[in-house]
Formats: C-alpha cells, structure tokens, sequence
C-alpha cells in the first residue's frame, strides 16, 4: 500500500513545460564609409520588425562588426552616421545556421543617392504629361497609404502584446484581430491571437470557454500554416490542443515539434509524456519519457517520471516484498545525481528507500563552486 501510494504521489507531479523555446541566430558585417574604406567604430543597429526589438553594435577597428544571441525573425539594418539613422537593408529573415552575413558599404548608398538627385532633376526638366502625372501621384498615394498601413499593424501588435502582459485578454484579442485584419500573412500575429484566445477562454466558463477555445485552437492553425517549420509553435498549439481535452491531437503536434527540433527532442518528448500522464494513458507516457531520455540522458526530470512509470510496473509478493522492473532505482538514483536539490529530490529518496535501494548521500549540488585549496 505504501508504495502504491508513493507511486500515485508521483504521478500526480508530472507537470507541463509548455514554452515555445528561444532560437537564436548571429548577424556579421563589414562597414564601409562614403570613401568606400572600412570604418570602424560605427553605430550599427539591428531592428526586428515582426515583434518589436532593437539592438545595435559597434563596429570594431577593421570595420567589422558582429552580433549573436539575436532572436529568430526578420530584421531592418540601419547605421547611424552624423547623429541620423541611414536604413541600410530590410526584411532580413534570421534563422539558424551560419551567422547573416549583412554588409554596409555607404559608398554605394551615396552613389544611389547621387543618382536619385540626377533623376528627380531631370523629371522636373523634362515635363510630364497629365497622364504621367497622374500615374505618378497614383503610385505615390499607394506608397503613403502602405506606410499607414504598415504603422496602423505595428501600433495594434503593440498594443496586444500590451494588453496581453497586462492579462487584459479580451483587449489583446481585439487588438490582434486587427492586426491580423490588416496583413493576414503575419504568422506571428496569428499566434499571439491564438495564445490570447486559450488565455481569455481561461476566464470564462461553458459554452463561452469553448467558444473561445476554438478560435485559439483555429488561431494557432493559421500560424502553422504559414510558418509549418516553427517547433515552438507546435508545441503551445499542443498545450492547447490538451487544454480543450483533445489528447491524440495533442500527441501529434509535440511528435512534430521533437522533429523539426531534434536538439529539444528531449523537452518535447517529456512534454508528452506529462500530456499522456494527466489523462491517464501510462504506458505511452512511459515510451514518451523514455524517448525524453535517449534524446537527452542528462534531462532529470525525464529520468524521474520515467522511474514513476517503472515503478508502477513492480510487483509486490504475498510477504510484501517489492519486486522492481530493471532500471527503476537507476532512474531514480541518476534523477539525484543530477538534481540533488530538485523538486523530486525527496519523492526519489522515498521510492528508492521503499525499493531497499541505498540512496548515495554524497551527492552534491553540480551548480555548486568547487572549494579552493588553501595555499602551503
């Protein structure tokens, strides 16, 4: 009884790490000046244009310049000179990989500019006809209202990450309405409104939760479709998915994930096991917690609910005796090896004390800085 109670406890802490996890890439390039030489110790900055974020680097003293730890997305470049900002290129899209090799060279940028002032000259001395005047103020038109356009998104993406902070659920979802109103294309935007969906159906109850829930479900299906390879994505759209009870839906989702994202196989796999735990399907819980671990043998908490999955397979003789299936004290000791201090750290003593296992006491914290030997 009592390890069965033990093992009951256990079950019952497999928890959900649903967080798209961070990617990142690098950006690099050589700065040129107006004379066509490298210039160093230039201000180049580096905008992000799907979420807002800046980040800016110098050059160093041969003109080269480098960046890393810069989120996935898509990018503006632009370099300060004379205390004004000159766009250099934009919509770079930064993914994995070798860093993003963007050159700055404002010899050209003053040729192009060169040219621009001869062109306008001429059009001003040539004349044109009323109907090239006309095509001409059309297009500009259409740029000015593309401009409006593109601030009217960024300024209603804002305020829904905003509101969204803020918890205010229902402002975040009108507000990622209309940014998805206003370019449909936007991935990002279709996911914020999603997780704001599932967020605000928290709040409410019945047939208005469902409801709610449905649009976050149909949301995050927009995002997939127009970024399919984004792991993260798959990921929360499976926490979803589990929130609104649809397990296998969810299962295939995070199956996704681990294989567009096989260095984070390991996250995704335990992900699963912990969806397959909490509705009650123990036996692909522990194939899920299993995969968790051979992706990634050093993943703790995959050791310690694989060791609750073996454990739940013992048997107990008519004298009482516990007998284990091979490998659970071995999940449970490298659990402690790895996370002396963790969360499980007392559950993993119990079940290896209730096994008879001796439990090594030695462990130490591995976060913890070695002493220094006093000098002779």
């Amino acid at each position: 009884m009592k390890l069965r109670n033990l093992a009951l406890a256990a079950t019952g802490l497999a928890i959900f790490a649903f967080t798209a996890l961070a990617q990142q890439g690098s950006m690099q390039g050589d700065v040129k000046g107006p004379d066509g030489k490298p210039m160093p110790g230039a201000m180049v900055k580096i905008d992000r244009t799907d979420i807002k974020a800046h980040y800016q680097v110098k050059s160093d003293k041969k003109g080269h310049y480098f960046h890393a730890g810069l989120p996935y997305g898509t990018y503006n470049v632009s370099i300060e000179v004379g205390g004004k900002d000159q766009v250099v290129t934009q919509g770079i899209p930064l993914r994995g990989g070798d860093p993003v090799n963007v050159p700055i060279d404002l010899s050209q940028a003053a040729q192009g500019q060169d040219q621009a002032k001869a062109q306008a000259a001429l059009d001003a001395t040539r004349g044109l006809s009323k109907e090239e005047k006309a095509a001409q103020e059309k297009q500009q038109k259409e740029r000015e209202e593309a401009l409006k356009k593109n601030k009217e998104l960024n300024d209603a993406f804002n305020a829904g990450i905003a509101a969204a902070q803020a918890k205010q659920y229902d402002q975040a979802v009108a507000s990622f309405t209309k940014a998805s109103d206003l370019d449909s294309k936007q991935h990002v935007v279709w996911a914020q409104l999603a997780e704001s969906e599932v967020n605000f159906a928290g709040t409410k109850s019945g047939a208005d939760a469902d409801a709610e829930m449905q649009k976050g479900l149909a949301a995050y299906a927009k995002a997939i479709e127009l970024k399919p390879d984004d792991a993260g994505y798959h990921n929360n759209y499976a926490l979803a998915l589990a929130r609104a009870k649809k397990f296998p839906e969810a299962q295939g989702e995070l199956t996704k994930a681990a294989t567009l994202d096989p260095p984070n196989a390991g996250r995704y796999y335990y992900n699963l096991g912990a969806l397959l735990v909490n509705a009650g399907q123990n036996e692909p819980a522990g194939e899920a917690f299993k995969s968790a671990i051979e992706k990634d043998p050093n993943y703790a908490d995959a050791q310690y609910q694989y060791g609750v999955y073996l454990l739940s397979k013992a048997t107990v003789g008519a004298d009482g005796k516990v007998t284990p299936v091979p490998g659970t004290a071995d999940a449970f000791q490298k659990y402690l090896q790895l996370k002396p201090d963790g969360s499980f750290a007392d559950s993993a003593k119990s079940m290896l004390a209730s096994l008879g296992s001796t439990i090594d006491t030695s462990y130490k914290n591995p976060a913890a800085a070695t002493p220094k030997k006093g000098k002779k």
